[in-house]
């Protein structure tokens, strides 16, 4: 891991800067404690960070799992929320060592790049407010934030954030082909650097001075006590409440989910194609889990904002999920004033061009191409996740791509191929396809009753190598009405042919098991 270490150092560096925000806002977005989304930051980069066989994943807390932390802090009380945060990081453990890493690979490709999109315009819309200096309420809808900031413009916030993203966007597009240096130094580090250096300058300003509401807000502990005093701890009494069981299987489930799904997503975003042993993923994040809860943190999940983040900033290695864990760390002990010195808007810019970068407006057109079955599920995947949430987005485009696969299933059972007419009768052919199902039930059965009286059908099951019960009831009817229509069968199989079979249960019951 150390011979990457000149890449993974300054990746660290972007994801800490991108994470720092990111803990805070989830901590108040989950109704809890500052302190608590910097807990669960720490834990997911140095100690998920370690156990994660992810070379590239960061972890620490998740916004698609702050509705449900919100609304159980409000239900059970803090201390006893983390009772379930514990409880969840077993129940994590012991999925993975249930095998239960692979559910995530059951999910569509194009519903997996839908949630990257989702996240890329979630995180755009969240950062306008803060980009123009205007700092939502809580509780305050992204759309009416977006609103309300336009109507109350901070000028000071837009001019630093204007100069951070011109000088993101000369990093990215200029400097950082022009010599090598510019790629060890990244330019969100600089953004923030000549972000700290405006609200020093012009602090005393009548027109630039930034307000404190437009700055990052950490935490600042006196002494060794009070940083102690800032940890929070289960209340284990509460162990035998159900409604704590209920929260924590539904914090071990979603944040399963949540993590496999950005698994995926992250190893298609790799440039290395390193592919993550999702059990040992899973097991990683229980055990962060039960200590984040056992201090008072938040739930852990990999997170694709950070990852993605890593990625685009050339980490190579665990490394930098590592060192940006402790970073946070670092941050919070030794230099919270320096941190609160920080614009918000500077974040923000930086954010804006992670969300781009997640959203590209090339990627809509590229599923649009490859088709509405592609285009249909990521689309509303995408509009899920930015107008309900995360989990609704993903559900719903699941399953869109549940039902789009039903209509090519219910399409490609088979093939009729009419033939022409020999001596006045018609003659033509149905081939059965490899599977055929209950979902071909409907296909099938109105292609028999569409063949004319007086023909001869061909009915083809040499390739067929799955054949449903249903279906073969449905041929057993079929050929008593078959009798009464005239119409002649001709069952074509492995084992010869057969004309008029008296019974298609027991013919096929006889197949051989291979067939």
């Amino acid at each position: 891991m150390f011979k990457t270490l000149k890449n993974d150092l300054p990746a660290s560096v972007v994801v800490f800067f991108v994470a720092l925000p990111l803990c805070l806002g989830i901590a108040l977005a989950s109704g809890a404690p500052l302190f608590s989304g910097l807990i669960a930051g720490i834990i997911g980069g140095v100690l998920v960070g370690g156990l994660s066989g992810s070379k590239i994943g960061v972890s620490g807390p998740a916004a698609g799992l702050a509705a449900i932390v919100f609304a159980a802090i409000a239900t059970l009380g803090y201390k006893e929320f983390l009772v379930a945060v514990v409880i969840a990081g077993v129940i994590q453990i012991l999925f993975g060592v249930l095998k239960l890493g692979i559910i995530g690979y059951y999910f569509p490709s194009s519903v997996i790049k839908g949630m990257l999109t989702g996240i890329g315009i979630i995180i755009i819309l969240k950062q306008i407010p803060y980009f123009l200096g205007y700092i939502p309420p809580k509780g305050e809808g992204t759309f009416t934030a977006i609103y309300n900031s336009i109507l109350d413009i901070s000028l000071p916030s837009v001019v630093i954030a204007i100069i951070g993203l011109l000088i993101l966007l000369l990093w990215q597009e200029v400097l950082i082909k022009k010599h090598k240096i510019f790629s060890l130094i990244q330019g969100p580090l600089v953004a923030v650097i000549v972000g700290i250096i405006f609200y020093a300058i012009f602090k005393d300003s009548t027109t630039l001075a930034l307000e404190g509401k437009n700055l990052v807000n950490v935490p600042i502990p006196e002494d060794a006590a009070s940083f102690i005093a800032q940890f929070s701890f289960p209340e284990f009494s509460a162990i035998t409440n159900p409604k704590v069981w209920i929260v924590a299987f539904t914090i071990a489930l979603v944040a399963s989910l949540e993590t496999l799904l950005c698994v995926e997503a992250t190893d298609k975003l790799d440039p290395n194609k390193n592919v993550t042993p999702t059990n040992r993923e899973l097991f990683a994040q229980g055990t962060g889990n039960i200590v984040s809860g056992m201090i008072g943190g938040l739930p852990i999940t990999q997170v694709i904002v950070r990852s993605s983040a890593n990625i685009q900033s050339g980490g190579l290695s665990k490394m930098s999920a590592i060192i940006h864990g402790f970073l946070l760390l670092i941050s919070v002990i030794i230099i919270p004033r320096l941190l609160n010195m920080i614009p918000l808007s500077v974040l923000a810019a930086v954010l804006l061009i992670v969300g781009y970068k997640l959203a590209k407006p090339a990627l809509f057109k590229k599923m649009y191409n490859l088709g509405w079955k592609q285009f249909i599920p990521f689309t509303v995947t995408v509009l899920g996740i930015v107008f309900i949430d995360l989990l609704w987005g993903i559900g719903l485009g699941l399953a869109v791509g549940i039902v789009v696969i039903l209509i090519k299933s219910y399409q490609n059972s088979h093939f009729l191929h009419k033939e022409d007419k020999s001596n006045g009768v018609q003659k033509m052919k149905m081939t059965l396809a490899e599977e055929v199902t209950f979902f071909n039930k409907g296909s099938i059965l109105k292609e028999l009753d569409a063949l004319p009286k007086d023909s001869y059908l061909e009915l083809d099951v040499t390739k067929t190598r799955y054949l449903d019960n249903d279906i073969i009831e449905i041929l057993e009817d079929f050929a008593f009405k078959a009798k009464q229509r005239n119409i002649d069968i001709k069952l074509i199989s492995e084992r010869g042919e057969i004309e008029n079979p008296p019974s298609y249960i027991e013919f096929f019951k006889l197949r051989p098991k291979s067939a």
